[in-house]
């Protein structure tokens, strides 16, 4: 153990873990996962896929999960900044609808776990970012389920963004505070409100 700092949010099940790094004039190096360390801190999620994907400055991906099938994931940027974020939908809990968001960059190594019955999504803050990220579940087509980025009722504060909610989860009408619209999917546009 050592090899990882762990911390659990206040919603219960999703953790931020930021992993030891050994830097000096060459570099650094740095252990992105280890299934000892995570054991040993009571992670004992198994994953079984791993992803990554590249998006431009303003691209807002999400807020996504799987309904039948769903995944636990482990994210981790290693290229750019972007705000993260995780919504509690598991009806029996204590903290249902609510969020949490970090920043994670390619200079902080911070990662965050989210659990299954999260939905997830992620604010481009660099002018581009590579997001890596491992899933407990294999990503099964038909199955995905979304919630409107912009719900009121989960009122998630994403940083740098300016705009007024008008009763969709349309990018129309908002950007960022340099002027940068937003970007989403079409798909991401029409997730409706919990």
């Amino acid at each position: 153990m050592g090899q990882i700092k762990v911390t659990e949010t206040d919603l219960k099940g999703l953790y931020v873990i930021e992993p030891l790094v050994h830097g000096d004039s060459r570099g650094y190096f740095t252990e992105t996962y280890n299934q000892r360390d995570m054991e040993e801190a009571g992670l004992t999620m198994a994953f079984v896929q791993d992803n990554q994907s590249m998006s431009t400055k303003g691209v807002l991906r999400g807020l996504h999960y799987q309904k039948q099938f769903p995944q636990g994931k482990l994210i981790r940027v290693i290229y750019g900044a972007i705000f993260d974020v995780a919504v509690d939908l598991r009806y029996n809990s204590k903290t249902y609808g609510k969020w949490f968001g970090a920043e994670l960059t390619e200079e902080n190594f911070k990662q965050i776990y989210i659990p299954e019955g999260f939905a997830h999504g992620f604010l481009v803050l660099s002018d581009a970012a590579k997001v890596c990220y491992k899933a407990t579940d294999f990503y099964h087509p038909g199955d995905e389920g979304g919630v409107a980025w912009n719900d009121p009722g989960i009122g998630i504060k994403w940083p740098r963004v300016i705009g007024k909610y008008q009763g969709t989860a349309s990018a129309g009408g908002y950007c960022l505070e340099d002027g940068t619209k937003l970007i989403l999917s079409e798909k991401d546009q029409r997730w409706p409100c919990i």
